[in-house]
């Protein structure tokens, strides 16, 4: 069984730090890439940043600049550096990873063999107030 838990989240000032952990157990292929959610209040889930195989990195840009995502291959964690947080970052954070499959884009595409978020964790709090 895979299971991703994460940890870190709670409450902060704003232009403070925090770090958060995902803690991965069970098999996830090592060919596809994990990434860092979140979920506002009213709003839908966001992809914010998010890591492939080969250690590549991407950023939205509500967050570039001041987050970073990094992985402990050894420990079987993913993280999320988050610096200078703004009270906009308040949502609940998922981490997710990826698993390869015969997928298909849509209704009307052909399906083929690709990455696609598969696995979630339960999702932590943050809490940035001004």
């Amino acid at each position: 069984q895979v299971q991703l838990v994460e940890s870190g989240g709670g409450s902060v000032e704003a232009g403070r730090s925090l770090k958060l952990s995902c803690k991965i157990s069970g098999y996830i292929e090592s060919g596809c890439g994990m990434g860092w959610f979140r979920q506002a209040p009213g709003k839908e889930r966001e992809l914010i940043s998010n890591i492939s195989s080969d250690g590549s990195t991407n950023y939205a840009e509500s967050v570039k600049g001041r987050f970073s995502i990094s992985q402990d291959n050894a420990d079987h964690t993913l993280y999320l550096q988050m610096n200078n947080l703004k009270t906009e970052d308040t949502a609940v954070y998922y981490c997710a990873a990826e698993r390869e499959g015969y997928y298909s884009e849509d209704v009307y595409s052909e399906a083929r063999w690709q990455c696609k978020f598969t696995y979630w964790g339960q999702g932590t709090q943050v809490t940035v107030s001004s």
